[in-house]
């Protein structure tokens, strides 16, 4: 997992072409600003993956940059310099940058810093962004836009956890969903039912499939689930 984009923001001409080379190599595309102001005037300044900024920049100051950068973008942000004082540490980090390394280190650690700090930043936004249940198309739009096609039986499970809101939803009323009681094999149909239906989910999308089984109750969809 890495950012597509990427602005790297550091005035050492030398540092900025090993490590953008570096950084390409992974497949991303950066462009690089000796100059603060210079990213700043571009109409997508604020529209990159990822920033990797030193602070000692010509234009306006590291923390400033950070400062102007969050208002506008949730993007993931790692300051990359030799300024390692505490406070300097905490205005950073009080600014909204996301990491900071001293300086000097090699590309390859920033790399693998880049790659964490991006994996932990598409994370919370996922975890924001609600599942969808498409009730015409018969499907379920997950976090990452992957598209799971859903069956009938599918379709009524996942009324019920929408209905739910994120509450537990007892064997019980799942199974009536399905047309049936819970008597007999019923209970057993419905594990099946549910496990093929996680299975469906995991084929479809990397997202996990938030389904969950609840102790002596029945099923939870532990994700905002919104239905349309």
């Amino acid at each position: 997992m890495f950012p597509q984009t990427l602005a790297l923001v550091d005035d050492d001409s030398v540092y900025t072409e090993i490590l953008a080379h570096v950084l390409k190599a992974r497949g991303c595309r950066v462009d690089v600003f000796g100059d603060s102001n210079e990213l700043l005037a571009r109409a997508d300044g604020f529209d990159y993956d990822f920033y990797v900024l030193d602070l000692m920049l010509p234009g306006v100051g590291g923390v400033e940059l950070i400062k102007v950068l969050r208002r506008r973008s949730t993007a993931g942000m790692l300051v990359v310099s030799g300024r390692l004082a505490p406070d300097v540490f905490a205005d950073v980090v009080g600014a909204g940058a996301d990491m900071y390394l001293g300086k000097p280190l090699d590309a390859t650690q920033v790399v693998l810093a880049v790659q964490a700090v991006h994996r932990r930043a598409r994370m919370a936004s996922r975890a924001d962004t609600p599942w969808r249940l498409e009730r015409r198309a018969r499907q379920l739009t997950a976090p990452d836009g992957s598209r799971v096609d859903l069956s009938e039986s599918d379709l009524a499970l996942l009324e019920c956890f929408a209905e739910a809101a994120g509450a537990a939803v007892t064997r019980e009323a799942l199974c009536l969903s399905l047309g049936r009681t819970l008597e007999g094999d019923a209970a057993d149909g419905l594990t099946s039912t549910i496990h093929r239906l996680k299975r469906r989910i995991e084929r479809a999308t990397r997202s996990a499939a938030p389904l969950q089984s609840k102790s002596r109750v029945g099923y939870v969809f532990r994700a905002p689930l919104k239905a349309g």
